[in-house]
């Protein structure tokens, strides 16, 4: 039977602990909150934001927690610490997501003033700022195989591909919705982005080339996530379902469902 554990506010995001003992990371309202894998009361709080608090991610090593924050600061946290170790200032509004680069060095960065960022870890400073997004940047991910590319999904309807290497966007996808959530697959050959009732596989390799879209769910899909053999995919909904693919036929083989909207989704 699942475990339920009340939060104070809707949450915005489940991060597991990429290392053992896999704990995970809730963003709720104005707090972090980790919790152990048996405890129903969290382990450990980072509670230093003024307000709402988005999207508080491990790095690869499950040492650090990144999160960003309504009020458009980005504050990274030792998981052993309590005060912020860094703090990036540069967006000028709301910072609903933030990612680690592959090379643990960097963060990026999507705010509500439009722009993709990335910043230098050990420096503390910004290092480029992308604003080619035309509306909120609300999702992304960072690539598993290049240390320079990272993507984020924008409600301008748009996935927008960037290397650090270079000035401007690598490659631009046409999603046809506000995109809720973007995932690449492990080879990082193949792009997923989810947004109003569908959620679309696109090969990168060969231009953004749309393979396949799935629309399963009656509402707007908020969220995806893959298992780690990259065999299943999981996208949850505002219709309170969650369904599971496999990611060889795309057709559905489970589906769960909620009391309430699904608006995160995480995996350990």
């Amino acid at each position: 039977t699942p475990v339920q554990i009340k939060e104070f506010g809707a949450v915005n995001k489940v991060d597991f602990s990429p290392v053992p003992p896999y704990n995970y990371a809730v963003t709720a309202s104005s707090r972090i909150h980790i919790y152990g894998r048996y405890s129903q009361e969290p382990i450990k709080t980072f509670s230093r934001f003024k307000d709402a608090a988005y999207c508080a991610t491990y790095r690869d090593d499950g040492n650090l927690l990144v999160a960003g924050s309504e009020e458009g600061s980005i504050r990274l946290f030792d998981i052993s610490g309590r005060a912020p170790l860094r703090q990036f200032e540069g967006h000028t509004k709301p910072v609903h997501v933030v990612g680690f680069l592959f090379d643990k060095y960097r963060v990026f960065s999507g705010g509500d003033d439009y722009s993709s960022n990335l910043w230098d870890i050990p420096n503390a400073t910004e290092i480029v700022s992308y604003s080619e997004h035309t509306d909120y940047v609300r999702c992304g991910c960072a690539s598993k195989v290049n240390a320079d590319v990272f993507i984020t999904g924008s409600y301008d309807h748009t996935v927008k591909l960037f290397d650090a290497r270079t000035k401007s966007s690598v490659m631009t996808i046409e999603h046809g919705q506000p995109v809720e959530s973007v995932l690449l697959f492990p080879s990082g050959g193949l792009l997923v982005s989810a947004g109003g009732r569908y959620v679309k596989v696109w090969d990168v390799l060969k231009g953004g080339q749309l393979l396949v879209s799935l629309k399963n769910h009656h509402k707007t899909v908020t969220c995806l996530c893959l298992n780690s053999s990259g065999q299943r995919l999981l996208s949850g909904s505002l219709d309170r379902h969650v369904k599971i693919y496999s990611t060889t036929s795309y057709k559905v083989v489970h589906s769960f469902n909620y009391a309430t909207s699904i608006l995160s989704l995480a995996l350990s």
